[in-house]
């Protein structure tokens, strides 16, 4: 068998289960997350609810009346084992280019980390703006996207005294992650900029911007464009930040 991850099953209530696959941040890991999840759904199995893939987790809920925890856990190991001979065909994620304005009132803690880091913020956004970031999952809050890896250079700790409001569409950093607050709400990530682009539209279908998979490069505007692409239509700026289409 090749080198990966070995399951562990757990109880989520009586009508979900998670599984932990090996527990560390990283893309092999969170591949077998994906590639799992892919098989799961290609069997359309009965009883199956919905998905949810983490970092390194899966959660499945699923029809009480149909399964319980010890036959579906069952089931999913005997695919587990059989998944190295299969050929998975994953639908590659999508690819976005997403604005972001480091400027002044949007970066709250730009300066902070500047000072920390010994550099001008113009090498932190250099640094932000280097990577082309996987989405891990979406937690937190409704559509709050968790990217990584962080270039090591810009890792740093959570702010000691977390705010009580944390601005809607926020990019912040923390340890070796980058995410986007998709709501106004208390946080304790360092704050670094802001996108005009909403990760978290309701009325949209599929309300979240970003899903598990996709893949996303920042780019810096000024102010002068940040507010020109706030002012856009929604789906017009989403077809924008899109680079597949």
């Amino acid at each position: 068998m090749a080198d990966r991850s070995e399951l562990n099953i757990y109880p989520l209530g009586d009508r979900a289960l998670v599984i932990n696959f090996d527990q560390k941040i990283n893309r092999k890991i969170n591949n077998e997350v994906l590639k799992l999840t892919h098989y799961l759904k290609s069997k359309n199995i009965e009883g199956i609810l919905y998905f949810i893939p983490a970092y390194c987790s899966l959660t499945i809920a699923f029809d009480g009346d149909k399964w319980n925890i010890p036959d579906l856990s069952e089931r999913i190991l005997r695919f587990w084992e059989k998944l190295d001979d299969q050929h998975i065909e994953i639908t590659p994620g999508r690819s976005w280019q997403i604005p972001i304005c480091y400027d002044g009132k949007y970066g709250l803690d730009l300066d902070k980390i500047s000072r920390e880091k010994k550099v001008d913020k113009s090498q932190i956004v250099d640094w932000h703006t280097s990577k082309i970031y996987s989405v891990y999952m979406l937690g937190f809050l409704p559509g709050f996207v968790y990217l990584g890896d962080l270039p090591e250079p810009l890792h740093c700790s959570r702010r000691t005294r977390p705010r009580t409001r944390v601005p809607a569409r926020s990019v912040a950093i923390a340890g070796a992650q980058t995410g986007i607050y998709p709501l106004e709400a208390p946080g304790g990530w360092q704050v670094i900029g802001k996108t005009p682009i909403p990760i978290f539209f309701p009325t949209a279908d599929p309300p979240f911007l970003f899903k598990c998979g996709d893949q996303v490069r920042f780019y810096p505007v000024t102010e002068k464009e940040y507010l020109e692409l706030q002012a856009m239509d929604y789906h017009e700026l989403k077809a924008k930040c899109l680079e597949d289409e």
